[in-house]
């Protein structure tokens, strides 16, 4: 970009921007193929985030939550310098074990936590921090890094079960998506750990072994009834090692019935909500299907609450006739005896012994030897069943996972996603069906995309119902989940469609699909649970983890498909643009048809240095740039078509823009100084006639489609330019770049397409690097280096040394306006700050100060020529003379025309250009000169600037 990106670096302290790196969707059970994994998977959550989860669905204590907290954040969060992990003890006390201490009951952390929500600041007081963790969480912290307070809530409770603080660098948005959803899977573990930890603190409530033995003394059972009994219970306690809560319920249901005599005995267990009884095993026999009834059906619901024991005689008909056809039998007496939990004295099962051998009734005994069982028995199995439903935890998060990387590989079709939504929730909660609706903001409607396992008809196109009616509306409407468990005597129901189809609907548990920044974006409806009278509060939860990952791909599903309208949008306004760029036939034949004229027909001195190439006409320049290609042998050595050629030049002719300077005709001129260069420099010596040809033709390129602003400008202004490119730097020589590609793989306009393989990657790369050789940040970064090449002396043979003589010979080229008469040079000042005041006001106007430069009413001309020229002109031409004598007019000239401005800066007593845009006063005091010869006997060769007549074609 040549001389403004010099002054741009010149008027700034700072390295340039280029150096800083109402009715239901039904979908079928048997329906759920699903499209073949794309290559789109990449949009999964991270491994480490899956490993994050599943290790804390395996805590069981505190102290491997600490582990599994540290271990997961250090992985999910960038640059994590520490974590400092706070347990509740007690009502209020928060704990830390690592080093040991107690975080203060009043302060900054502690009213952070009382918030109970995630806060990023900018450090914590130094007091409330222990000594091992202030350097990374104590303010102020420096501006990449923050402090995190994490409280992990009981929802339940609204109370904050654990304080996790971290030292990190900024979130980026991925981050806190991570985090978002390992807080939720932390918060399950620390209330589970929690709730562990608390049962050992309780005091023990149903009988001990002793109060077991007295109360069987007082029922007269003798004492060595007792020990035998004690016998038996101790052989029964040696046999139950079993992981399986199946297999150990069988044991104590057949010691039940041995000590009972009965003919059948059983275990209703408590579910965790305490909203159903399930049993798993009756007699000998393990159900195949565990049979699950409401908690408060019949009189098992009192016996639960009041812990009292009750007899056959208390129970209704209808409830006898249902014991009956779950046992199989007739029933003709029963016990059903409360088991406490020694740990938190809620019942956790409920005992029933049936039909006593005999004919009898049960006795007081029976119930006392059933009540001294669990007494050894009713902790091992809690524990088995914690443990049990802990790996059913884990199968479900593992299962939960999988469901996440299946969603996520259907992104780049909405309703195929919906599909999949559909089928895995069904499968995830076992429900018979399930619907999806998607939230309209606009029209204010809950859309479904896809109807009773496939995609809407065309005919149809989606169903739409006002998203503030029925279930689905209220549930949208609050973001709340609602688990109904009779959805006749719902108030929301509405059963027409049931009569209607005849189908039943029990139950449903609607739930909301939420994006990231927590906004509804959708409802998911399950309907009757197929293995249990209603859903569960396990089914509430794995509905609210399932809703996070549907939030997510839905989210990412329509940003990609944005994401792709984008592109073919962009792809039609580039083929617009190519189209308007298009070269028709009659433009290459109109340009070939008198042939390519030898150079030296266009001037006598159009091969000397001196020679002012804007003085051509610029409908001329195309043919120029053949005659230099001819006479550079490009066409023969490389085959290349001249149809092709005419149509290359021709295109990137058009691909440049109309800014006052960076325009086509600077873009030539360049191009001829890299002619010049080949012809008196002898490049032929110094680098390969491919690395010459690539030179030549970054030189046509280097400036294509720029905007007249620089690189600054594009990211200040958050261009689409700035959107591509500011990540990689150099956004205007990237574009550039780019645009030549385009040209190039345009039909009919590929110079290079007899290229082998090889060649053809090699030539492409070197006009890349060439191309970005023009961002001046590049040449200051390497000039050191060019420096020391010149002293020590240049290696044709070394591939470093010819790539960075490229960098200087374009870096040349592109500053050669400097080079030529004072005429050229003042003129080309006048262009320059022209685009600049241009991109000033631009500036301006979106509320930024220019730099002084840019800025017409604060630029001082003169002064900014003088320092442009000696700090970057003349070192560069200098250093073109230490590697090419030939090359010392070039550096005298700069020389010559630094001292000129100083002359004239005494005449310029104005800020900016004056108000006809013209230093053209700036000419009489040279012209003066001129006349008495100050300037030598040499510049009749220069033949003036561009608006000079006696310098054209016709000289």
């Amino acid at each position: 970009m040549g001389q403004a990106c010099g002054h741009a670096l010149l008027c700034r302290s700072q390295p340039p921007s280029s150096e800083i790196r109402g009715q239901q969707v039904f979908l079928r059970p048997d329906e759920s193929s699903a499209p073949a994994l794309t290559t789109r998977q990449c949009t999964t959550l991270s491994e480490q985030l899956q490993d994050a989860l599943l290790r804390l669905a395996a805590v069981t204590d505190a102290r491997s939550l600490r582990a599994a907290l540290q271990d997961s954040i250090q992985e999910l969060l960038p640059s994590t310098e520490c974590v400092c992990v706070y347990m509740l003890e007690g009502v209020s006390r928060l704990l830390c074990d690592d080093p040991p201490h107690e975080l203060p009951q009043e302060g900054k952390i502690r009213s952070i936590a009382d918030q109970l929500k995630r806060c990023q600041c900018a450090g914590l007081p130094l007091l409330e921090l222990p000594e091992k963790h202030r350097n990374c969480l104590a303010a102020p912290l420096p501006a990449h890094r923050r402090a995190l307070v994490i409280p992990l809530l009981d929802q339940e409770r609204d109370k904050a079960l654990a304080v996790v603080l971290v030292g990190c660098s900024s979130l980026s948005d991925q981050d806190e998506l991570h985090l978002n959803v390992l807080e939720k899977h932390a918060s399950v573990a620390c209330v589970r750990v929690h709730a562990v930890q608390a049962s050992y603190q309780r005091p023990p409530l149903s009988p001990s072994p002793i109060q077991s033995h007295n109360a069987l003394l007082s029922l007269n059972v003798s004492e060595q009834d007792y020990c035998e009994l004690d016998r038996n219970i101790l052989q029964l306690c040696g046999e139950l090692f079993d992981l399986d809560a199946a297999s150990l319920q069988l044991k104590v249901i057949n010691y039940l019935q041995q000590q009972t005599r009965s003919q059948c005995c059983c275990l209703l267990l408590v579910s965790e909500d305490n909203h159903q009884l399930f049993c798993q095993v009756v007699g000998d026999k393990v159900l195949e299907e565990e049979i699950s009834f409401p908690l408060m059906f019949g009189r098992f619901g009192q016996v639960v609450e009041k812990k009292k024991s009750i007899t056959l005689q208390d129970i209704s008909a209808e409830e006898r006739r249902q014991l009956s056809s779950m046992l199989g039998c007739e029933i003709s007496s029963m016990l059903c005896v409360p088991v406490a939990s020694r740990a938190t004295g809620q019942v956790v099962a409920l005992a029933c012994a049936f039909n006593k051998q005999g004919g009898q009734r049960h006795t007081e005994a029976d119930e006392h030897a059933i009540q001294h069982c669990f007494c050894y028995t009713s902790t091992v199995l809690t524990s088995t069943l914690a443990f049990q439903k802990e790996q059913k935890l884990k199968v479900e998060c593992q299962a939960l996972l999988q469901v996440a990387k299946n969603l996520f590989t259907h992104l780049d079709d909405v309703s195929v996603l919906l599909q999949e939504i559909i089928v895995e929730a069904r499968n995830l909660s076992d429900a018979e069906i399930c619907s999806v609706f998607l939230l309209d903001r606009v029209s204010h409607e809950l859309v479904a995309k896809v109807f009773d396992g496939g995609v809407v008809s065309d005919e149809e196109k989606e169903f739409r119902i006002p998203a503030d009616q029925g279930i689905a509306g209220h549930v949208a409407t609050t973001g709340q989940i609602l688990n109904i468990k009779d959805a006749y005597s719902h108030p929301l129901f509405y059963r027409g469609v049931d009569d209607s189809t005849g189908f039943r609907t029990r139950n449903i548990l609607c739930f909301p699909i939420k994006d990231e920044n927590n906004e509804v974006i959708g409802v998911a409806e399950l309907v009757n649970k197929m293995n249990g009278p209603w859903f569960n509060r396990f089914d509430e939860d794995l509905a609210t983890a399932f809703s996070i990952y549907c939030g997510i791909s839905i989210a990412h599903s329509l940003l990609y498909k944005k994401v792709h309208e984008a592109q073919f949008r962009s792809h039609l306004a580039n083929e617009m643009m190519m189209y308007h760029m298009k070269v028709s036939e009659e433009e290459v034949t109109k340009l070939l048809v008198t042939g390519i004229e030898p150079v030296k027909e266009i001037h006598p001195c159009y091969a000397e240095f001196t020679y002012t190439p804007r003085s051509l006409p610029d409908e001329t320049t195309p043919l120029c740039i053949l005659s230099m290609f001819e006479d550079m042998g490009f066409i023969t050595t490389y085959k290349i078509d001249l149809n092709t050629l005419a149509r290359f030049c021709l295109m990137v002719k058009k691909g440049y823009r109309d800014p006052p300077y960076h325009n086509w005709m600077h873009a030539f001129s360049v191009s001829h100084f890299c002619y010049l260069l080949y012809k008196n420099l002898g490049l032929s010596n110094y680098l390969e006639d491919i690395e010459i040809l690539a030179l030549f033709v970054s030189c046509m390129c280097h400036d294509l489609d720029h905007r007249g602003t620089n690189n600054s400008f594009q990211v200040a202004s958050q261009s689409v330019l700035a959107a591509l490119y500011s990540s990689e730097g150099s956004v205007m020589e990237r574009h550039h770049f780019a645009q030549a590609i385009a040209i190039l793989n345009t039909f009919g306009c590929n110079i290079f397409e007899k290229f082998s393989r090889k060649d053809y990657q090699r030539v492409l790369d070197l006009i890349r690097d060439i191309i970005l050789a023009t961002d001046l940040a590049h040449h200051l970064r390497i000039f050191k280096d060019l420096q020391k090449m010149a002293d020590d002396g240049y290696n044709p043979k070394s591939q470093t040394h010819r790539s960075m003589l490229l960098c200087l010979l374009m870096t040349s080229c592109d500053l050669s306006d400097q080079t030529k008469g004072w005429k050229t040079t003042r003129k080309i000042a006048e262009l320059i700050y022209k685009e600049f005041f241009s991109q000033g006001d631009l500036e301006k106007a979106m509320g930024n100060r220019p730099s002084e430069m840019m800025d017409r009413e604060k630029a001082y001309i003169p002064e900014l020529q003088i320092s442009f020229m000696e700090h970057i002109a003349m070192p560069i031409y200098k250093l073109l003379s230490e590697l090419f004598p030939e090359a010392t007019e070039l550096y005298e000239r700069v020389a010559a025309n630094r001292e000129q401005w100083t002359k004239v800066s005494h005449k310029f007593t104005i800020r900016g250009l004056p108000s006809n845009n013209s230093l053209d006063f700036l000419d009489q005091e040279y012209e003066l000169l001129q006349s008495q010869g100050a300037f030598g006997s040499d510049d009749h060769c220069l033949n003036g600037c561009l608006e000079d007549a006696e310098g054209g074609r016709g000289q």
